[in-house]
């Protein structure tokens, strides 16, 4: 069984990887830890950790944790990540894994030097949906692939959460714009030439609420927008000459709509529906990556595709401040 430890009880650990990791058929919750020990035993008792600690220091240290999961701020998520593969163990970071795509090449050299899987934390592309999008594409399901369109929003106003904190790498395109990236070249196996961008921040926050991007990725387009100050709203169209795929909930499957991909004829007279009820996209994703760390023959998200992906959220924050195309 793969041992896991957790730095931080923070709520997507709460809510999501913390009950996957009960659930995983080939992992167990080792030990939980957070600054505040009371609040590492509190959590470690809900889930039935073995160990709590009150410092993130002496879980790293200890011999009972194969792997890590870090659901920091993002602006810590480089630093405890590289003390994590300095300490020998394998790490999930939680997306965005950095700020500036520069930035995880030290994690890279580390990670070859003390032989540790690192990866960051991209639920989706473990999802069956995804997995079926990107079989769909590649068949020749829709034809020539032309353009793919999507949408990301929800409503944050709270100045204490940290999606409004500048200084703690807030922002929708940190936070949500990964999404509509990572997911068009999971299912498409294409990277974007160049971007356009409109972006607006907050004028309390400093945080980007509002952007409208638009990635040529040389044989297709992509268009999106997000938001962290709208209706919540979740999709993604991937459309072709001969058909389109819809899928409803594309990044939360089960929460914004069904877990559904629709395959629809050009005509638009006939559609195929593929349902994936009662999919675990976080337990898929943690036993996966437990397999991959020992020694399986897994697909994960490696740090070379999330230098790839940052460089693109690099990219549309550049093309945001001018006119005209920016190079990815």
């Amino acid at each position: 069984m793969f041992r896991w430890g957790v730095l931080s009880t923070a709520k997507i650990g709460r809510e999501h990887l913390l009950p996957a990791m009960v659930e995983a058929e080939n992992s167990v919750l080792s030990a939980i830890a957070s600054r505040d020990l009371s609040k590492a035993k509190a959590l470690a008792d809900r889930f039935g950790a073995r160990h709590a600690f009150g410092s993130y220091e002496e879980l790293l240290a200890s011999n009972e944790v194969d792997g890590v999961y870090i659901p920091l701020p993002t602006s810590q998520h480089v630093e405890w990540a590289a003390k994590a593969i300095e300490a020998g163990k394998h790490v999930l970071v939680e997306k965005p894994l950095a700020l500036d795509a520069k930035d995880i090449l030290p994690l890279i050299k580390l990670r070859d030097q003390k032989k540790v899987l690192v990866c960051e934390a991209f639920m989706v592309i473990y999802h069956p949906q995804w997995i079926k999008v990107r079989e769909l594409i590649a068949s020749g399901a829709i034809g020539r692939l032309r353009h793919v369109q999507g949408a990301f929003s929800y409503y944050n106003v709270d100045p204490s959460n940290m999606r409004n904190q500048l200084d703690l790498g807030g922002g929708a395109l940190p936070d949500i714009g990964v999404y509509p990236t990572v997911s068009t070249r999971f299912s498409t196996s294409k990277e974007p030439l160049r971007v356009q961008a409109t972006i607006e921040r907050d004028k309390t926050f400093g945080t980007d609420i509002y952007s409208s991007i638009r990635a040529d990725f040389g044989d297709f387009e992509l268009s999106f927008y997000l938001s962290t100050q709208m209706a919540a709203r979740q999709v993604m169209v991937f459309h072709g000459e001969k058909g389109f795929i819809e899928l409803f909930s594309p990044f939360n499957a089960g929460l914004y709509d069904h877990h559904r991909v629709e395959l629809h004829n050009q005509n638009h007279t006939e559609a195929q529906v593929f349902r994936f009820p009662g999919t675990q996209q976080y337990r898929l994703e943690v036993e996966t990556f437990a397999r991959a760390a020992q020694g399986g023959k897994e697909r994960v998200f490696t740090l070379e595709e999330s230098v790839l992906n940052q460089k693109v959220i690099d990219a549309i924050f550049r093309a945001g401040g001018k006119e005209g195309w920016e190079t990815v």
